[in-house]
């Protein structure tokens, strides 16, 4: 990983293997390793999208800090809804990701982008949820085709890559942390590392 910690930083783990997660925050140019939490990603009655994102934000946290008590440890997970009903997830075929954007087509899509950072050793514990609102331009059959072929975005809530081609599928969105629709809110995400004792901009020059 680029640069590295500051003497006396405690070791950054990204409990996640979500390769758009880890280019996120390599953008940091922090030291940090990379563990799968292995949670249970199922949803329980009656829990909200952003009541979801946010607990298994904290389990793939919790999970992995259960073995490494001393390190500073990140989690997230995203969800997404369509005009407040219900969770929409990856659609892992392409016959559903069809299914997702026309039913995405003129309508607006709310992303869900929770965030835990807890260190074990130091009772350190913080989660947030970032919201981004995406509206979506009218989407004919052809252009949902044309995009599934390029960019087939099976692992993405709401089938669109917002850092790719998707953009294009989109009239608008707005939040307040462009990365959160990425998978990893970079803005929170600083600030709860520096609480935690891990300043980005306190990294000696590499």
């Amino acid at each position: 990983m680029p640069a590295t910690a500051t003497t006396g930083s405690p070791e950054l783990i990204l409990a996640s293997t979500s390769v758009y997660r880890r280019q996120l925050l390599e953008r940091l140019h922090l030291r940090f390793r990379v563990c799968s939490p292995g949670t249970d990603e199922s949803a329980r009655a009656g829990e909200t999208p952003a009541e979801l994102a946010r607990r298994l934000a904290l389990a793939k946290a919790d999970a992995v800090a259960a073995g490494e008590p001393a390190a500073v440890v990140i989690g997230s997970d995203q969800t997404a809804t369509l005009d407040g009903r219900g969770v929409i997830g990856k659609p892992s075929t392409l016959e559903r990701a069809r299914e997702q954007l026309r039913a995405a087509s003129g309508q607006l899509l709310t992303f869900h982008t929770a965030l835990a950072v807890i260190c074990q050793a130091r009772q350190f514990a913080r989660v947030e949820v970032v919201d981004t609102r995406v509206r979506f331009r009218a989407l004919s059959d052809a252009a949902i085709d044309r995009y599934l072929a390029l960019e087939p975005a099976l692992d993405c809530a709401g089938s669109a890559k917002a850092e790719g081609l998707g953009i294009a599928l989109m009239s608008s969105f707005e939040s307040d942390d462009p990365t959160a629709i990425i998978g990893l809110p970079l803005i929170a995400l600083n600030r709860m590392l520096r609480e935690a004792g891990i300043d980005a901009l306190a990294q000696p020059a590499s």
